[in-house]
């Protein structure tokens, strides 16, 4: 590509192209590093959240976990920065919006967002030298990847254990049944590139990787020629520039890179496998058999093949009335759809998976021919132009919308251009839809054009693998066995010195990571860099019919919510909201069955839902208010279809489609009980807070571990009909109930689609009656609980839970910072480094009115919940720096001033009055922030945590359940 001559391009650098993309509201701009070749991808926006984002190309050809390694390894310390943890230690002196570092199959990123310029500076000087200049210590290679330990590190006579971070990590992420389908099914489909490989690791091979295979990975990948950095927001590029070529280009030159991700061998035939995935020793294993069908399709980067997998992806799999989603939904084969349905295109050549879960191993063939005959079915019939178009609409309405609520924006405009980035593809045509969507709106014309990609990518395509996993109840005992077995054999071959090697370095990290580094060398924000309070988004009322608006750049959505405060219901009503909330969209309503309802959702809307929340006041926890809020967005000329979409739905829908009924609820329980090994850490926090106010009690039965062992009993019964039947009815009641309530309105979008918008309101609303008062009160909730919930994982999740106060108590601010100062100063130390589980932390959830501490895929158990007790110990024994609470402070304020899309700013601002935190309350509980000390911390400690009136709860192994028993837990089933 020739070089555009640009004055205003720094020299090291060559400007390679800018191109506009009106849709984004941004400009992208490409340059190369003339010396090393670096790429650089600057997304210009009138934004103040400036991301940075450097990968490195990482082609890993085993599952050692080396690029992962690597990633945590390398942030252990540099060359400019010679301290233990430079990474951790800039979280807490910094107001980033975003800090993390992430492992994919074929790259490694390095991201960060922050909306203060000095901020930026600090970050990016501390991540390029992490990066380009890294320590590589041995015993940061032995914390993070993996080592061999004594059980007692200075006793010899004690078994040998594996230890480590990434060790502990992927033996909870692999210890989901999803992920090991996904691994497993990627291991055939791709026989010989690096995607045949786990590049997070697996346990079992992670224990292979050596100190100098790691050492070799580094240099052969991390270097400025084989990098490809990007940034998004309203600094300008040149100065990006300067600060790379300073902190790290200038000191590289060009390096030939060699790692060629090359395209698969093609099979000429389809491949069946079977397999075995671990369930608890005794647990019923019929109907939890996997069943997948994968197909390796072209090229992720080749704009037009990708758009066409989507589509082709959308006509099967969108939504209900997608015939093979249909088909998956309604078969006897299996109780619900694979989780992995969907396409996969961030890999250099995209697959496409479907199939079902709760099934059988013998019931594979049944599965490819129902697969198969739909595929043929759709082929032979064709797909009606409206509903490509509705899908089309979809695709437009997706790249149209800022989000950012839960993610940077700018992040993830970046992580969607990177795949291409990585493989030689173009990263602007990825970004910029609009001339391909009109080159496919000129295509679906033609009705040949869905049933020919339908057959030139399945039908016809060998390249195919159907994998089986069934469940077995021996499988990890037998896998310990073999571990401990080799453990043992392994001691037993030690010599005098080796053993002293072990113990000396187990005493060596244990000193490494007891020191206290001089942390000064580090850049950082102080109090003094903390912005002013954000303003909130200003609202207008409009009384005739209840509707608050907000003027937001939406780039052309609008955003409708009807709000109704819950009804006084019965506990029995109550644990039937989140089935309600969920089916309210996936039902038929009114003449049209839910099929007909899918479809119209897809051409008029970005989608609709409904939810519930719950919230104390901010003066009380126990005075709990709720409300049911029925959601959706559109494209601005889709405006009065959604505002009459809504209303449908709100009068209309029917809980009489008792199939549908039944199949949607085997769905929500798989979902579900999947969330337990990658969300565990919640769950066992609400486990131990549901005693402390209603709000905890409610979100503990309806979406915690009670929730879950819930939602498995309802499945469970209602393959009874009369008691299916039983169930619709008292859906039926339930909406009845809650639509009689009182509502109001609030509206999203740009200034010149509100009247309109509220306009359509009054004309759609006018004919409903004015609604009831009634609300839900529910009872003071004040109790301790001690709970052990045993399910399928090899790791633990434990935490521990205190009652204390409500938002605006003088106490909630120092709670508050307290959180994140027994994490920086004792609990990242105790529970990742020493203790060797993936994270853990403490926080207060001032809404509940409670304090949690937690661990995430903890290898321990009772030494976690005696590190919880200790930390608080250390709070009151210790003398502490004033810049540690500073730290502490700093963080609290970055959480409370994270950017939000221009919607969801809106949305938090409403629903925040809808709770009565008002501005002011929140710039005093912000005050309160800036004004904690260290006696107020220990004050608080002191008198809200205290260890006797400790609630405790821990998701476990069935193998812990003598341990949990000796600390006194009750044994909960999941």
């Amino acid at each position: 590509m020739a070089a555009v001559i640009d004055n205003a391009t720094h020299p090291a650098f060559e400007k390679l192209r800018s191109h506009r993309i009106d849709t984004l509201n941004l400009d992208v701009e490409e340059y190369r590093h003339k010396k090393t070749g670096a790429r650089h991808l600057h997304l210009a926006a009138d934004n103040e959240e400036n991301v940075f984002f450097v990968a490195l190309r990482t082609f890993p050809m085993d599952s050692t976990g080396v690029a992962h390694i690597l990633e945590h390894t390398a942030l252990c310390g540099s060359e400019r920065y010679p301290v233990r943890d430079p990474f951790f230690m800039m979280i807490r002196r910094s107001l980033n919006t975003f800090m993390n570092a992430f492992t994919s199959s074929d790259w490694t990123a390095y991201p960060f967002a922050t909306m203060n310029r000095k901020d930026f500076d600090n970050l990016l000087s501390v991540y390029l030298d992490c990066v380009f200049f890294s320590k590589l210590d041995k015993l940061d290679f032995a914390q993070e990847g993996h080592r061999l330990e004594f059980e007692k590190p200075d006793d010899p006579d004690t078994d040998l254990v594996y230890r480590g971070v990434v060790y502990n990590e992927m033996k909870g992420a692999m210890s989901a049944p999803t992920s090991q389908l996904w691994q497993n099914l990627s291991s055939h489909l791709f026989p010989t590139t690096t995607y045949h490989y786990n590049s997070g690791g697996e346990p079992d091979h992670i224990v292979d990787l050596t100190y100098n295979d790691l050492v070799q990975f580094y240099k052969q990948h991390y270097h400025p020629s084989n990098a490809i950095f990007a940034t998004y927001g309203n600094i300008p590029a040149r100065e990006h520039h300067e600060r790379f070529e300073e902190l790290a280009l200038s000191r590289f030159d060009q390096l030939d890179v060699e790692l060629p991700v090359r395209d698969e061998k093609r099979m000429y035939a389809p491949v069946r496998v079977e397999q075995a995935y671990s369930v608890n020793e005794g647990e019923e294993t019929s109907d939890k058999t996997h069943i997948v069908m994968g197909w390796l399709l072209g090229h992720s980067f080749d704009l037009q093949e990708n758009l066409e997998g989507q589509l082709l992806t959308a006509v099967l799999l969108e939504n209900s009335a997608s015939p093979l989603m249909r088909a998956l939904e309604t078969t006897d084969i299996g109780q619900a759809p694979s989780p992995m349905c969907g396409l996969e295109d961030s890999n250099r050549e995209m697959t496409f998976v479907c199939g079902i879960e709760g099934s059988e191993p013998e019931k594979q063939k049944d599965l490819e021919a129902l697969i198969e005959g739909t595929l043929q079915a759709v082929a032979e019939e064709g797909v009606s132009e409206e509903r490509l178009e509705a899908i089309l609409h979809q695709l437009e309405l997706h790249q149209r919308e800022i989000a950012g609520d839960g993610f940077p924006y700018g992040l993830q405009l970046i992580m969607s251009a990177i795949a291409p980035m990585v493989h030689g593809g173009d990263p602007v045509e990825l970004l910029d839809l609009e001339p391909v969507l009109a080159t496919l709106r000129e295509k679906i014309r033609d009705p040949q054009y869905i049933p020919q990609l339908i057959r030139r990518k399945l039908l016809d395509n060998p390249h195919r693998v159907t994998l089986t996993m069934r469940p077995d109840d021996k499988l990890e005992t037998r896998r310990q066995q073999a571990i401990q077995e080799a453990l043992a054999k392994r001691k037993a071959e030690l010599s005098t010195e080796e053993v002293a090697d072990i113990v000396d370095r187990a005493r060596a990290l244990e000193e490494r990571q007891m020191r206290k580094d001089d942390d000064s060398i580090l850049p950082k924000v102080d109090l003094s860099d903390v912005p002013l309070q954000m303003p909130e988004p200003e609202a207008r009322f409009d009384g005739d019919i209840s509707a608050t608006a907000y003027a937001r750049g939406t780039n052309g959505l609008v955003y409708e919510q009807v709000v109704l405060p819950l009804p006084d219901l019965s506990e029995e009503e109550l644990l039937l909201l989140p089935y309600y909330a969920t089916l309210i969209s996936e039902v038929g309503c009114g003449d049209l069955d839910y099929l007909q309802m899918q479809d119209r959702i897809s051409a008029e809307s970005g989608g609709i839902g409904a939810s519930f929340t719950a919230k104390g006041r901010i003066d009380d926890v126990q005075n709990v208010t709720g409300y049911m809020i029925f959601s959706g967005k559109a494209l601005a000329r889709n405006r009065t279809a959604l505002t009459k979409l809504l209303h449908d739905v709100y009068t209309s829908a029917r809980f009489d489609e008792k199939d549908r009924i039944r199949e949607t609820i085997a769905q929500i329980r798989a979902r579900r009980e999947q969330a337990v090994t990658g969300s565990g850490h919640v769950l066992a926090m609400g486990a131990a807070a549901q005693g402390v106010s209603p709000g905890s009690w409610l979100a503990f039965r309806l979406g915690g571990l009670a929730g879950i062992r819930g939602t498995k009993e309802l499945d469970q019964s209602l393959k009874n009909p009369d008691a299916l039947a039983e169930f619709c009815d008292r859906l039926a009641a339930l909406h009845n109930k809650i639509r009689k309530q009182e509502r109001e309105f609030l509206v999203i979008g740009e200034e010149e689609q509100l009247p309109a918008v509220v306009d359509n309101l009054k004309t759609c609303w006018q004919a409903e009656t004015e609604g009831e008062s009634s609300r839900w009160q529910p009872e003071p909730v004040n109790f301790v609980t001690r709970e052990a919930w045993l399910t399928s994982t090899q790791v633990n999740f434990c935490a521990r839970a205190y009652s204390t106060v409500p938002v605006d108590h003088p106490d909630a601010a120092a709670l508050t910072v307290l959180g994140g100062f027994l994490r920086n100063g004792y609990l990242h130390r105790a529970i990742r480094e020493q203790g060797g589980a993936y994270g853990g932390g403490a926080a207060q959830d001032s809404v509940n009115g409670n304090f949690r501490f937690f661990s995430y895929r903890d290898p321990r158990l009772a030494e976690t919940l005696e590190d919880f007790d200790k930390a608080l110990e250390w709070l009151q024994e210790t003398d502490h720096e004033p810049q540690d609470l500073e730290e502490s402070i700093l963080g609290v304020i970055g959480q409370l001033d994270r950017p939000r899309s221009p919607a969801g700013a809106a949305r938090h601002a409403f629903h925040n009055r809808l709770f009565g935190r008002s501005p002011e309350q929140q710039a005093r509980f912000r005050e309160r922030v800036l004004a904690v000390t260290l006696d107020d911390l220990r004050r608080v400690a002191a008198t809200w945590l205290v260890p006797e009136k400790a609630s405790t709860a821990v998701v476990t192994g069935a193998e812990n359940r003598a341990v949990a028993e000796e600390l006194g837990l009750d044994i909960q089933e999941l």
